[in-house]
């Protein structure tokens, strides 16, 4: 008979996330894992067989949550430019990344080489594209390539933003994206 399970998977899995957010990939250990949680590294490796299993389910529980939270803000948000920028708003961590931001990019470097998880960003990123296409054009035929544009340019800003972290993140990226929609003269 198995034994009862006292911490649930997804405590397990939010403690390594946790864990690789803040020192990369490198910091996760079954034993530091098993401290933050109150097992003991055997107990985690009988449940997910090896440490890069309980990576990679952790990276896909990330995937997961950035999926809730993408349909959530699509729900939620009006068609129009600022209910994109709220769809981005929503997706942003928190409104000023902590110095460990360029933890996320060491996890970033994870999902591309997983093809599993490489998968999952490609369907994200359609999602996200039809999300915030609908909200820039009524032209279905353009949609889809200006959400991409507009996900291509928010990611950006974000990027260069961590470089100088002059003025608030989302202040920056929200006045940037403008910018770049008024360039365009996206028919709306």
């Amino acid at each position: 008979m198995p034994r009862t399970r006292t911490v649930p998977d997804e405590i397990i899995l939010d403690a390594a996330l946790a864990l690789m957010s803040r020192g990369g990939p490198e910091a996760l250990t079954l034993g530091a894992v098993g401290k933050l949680v109150h097992l003991s590294a055997a107990t985690l490796l009988q449940r997910f067989v090896s440490k890069d299993a309980l990576m990679r389910a952790a990276l896909e529980r990330s995937w997961d949550a950035l999926g809730e939270a993408t349909a959530k803000a699509d729900a939620e948000q009006p068609e129009t430019l600022e209910g994109a920028l709220a769809v981005i708003a929503a997706l942003w961590p928190s409104a000023e990344p902590s110095p460990d931001f360029a933890g996320g990019l060491l996890l970033l470097r994870e999902d591309l080489r997983d093809p599993v998880l490489r998968a999952r960003g490609i369907a994200w990123l359609e999602t996200l594209a039809l999300a915030l296409g609908r909200r820039i054009t009524r032209e279905p035929a353009l949609r889809r390539k200006l959400g991409r544009l507009m996900v291509n340019q928010w990611q950006g800003t974000q990027i260069w933003w961590a470089f100088n972290r002059k003025g608030a993140a989302g202040d920056v990226i929200a006045t940037d994206l403008r910018e770049w929609h008024a360039t365009l003269n996206i028919p709306r």
